[in-house]
């Protein structure tokens, strides 16, 4: 059982929207993390976590993003 080839148009795609997506959504979730800091005058050790866990919820949201996006525009066939 041979596997169809790659579609080099739709691995274009998908690795450009990953970065112009994972660039807004981390940056966003992190500079989030950094105003709500600065907003609360938090300690930096806290800001750092929330900033830590702000850019986590952009991975995630990445990671859903693009598991949609494969979904939509499969890289094989």
């Amino acid at each position: 059982m041979s596997q169809k080839p790659i579609n080099v148009t739709h691995l274009s795609t998908l690795v450009a929207v990953a970065i112009l997506v994972g660039t807004e959504l981390v940056g966003a979730s992190w500079a989030a993390g950094w105003a709500l800091g600065g907003l609360f005058q938090l300690d930096p050790t806290i800001s750092r976590a929330i900033e830590v866990a702000f850019s986590l919820l952009g991975f995630v949201g990445l990671y859903f993003f693009m598991k949609t996006a494969i979904r939509n525009e499969p890289i094989r066939g």
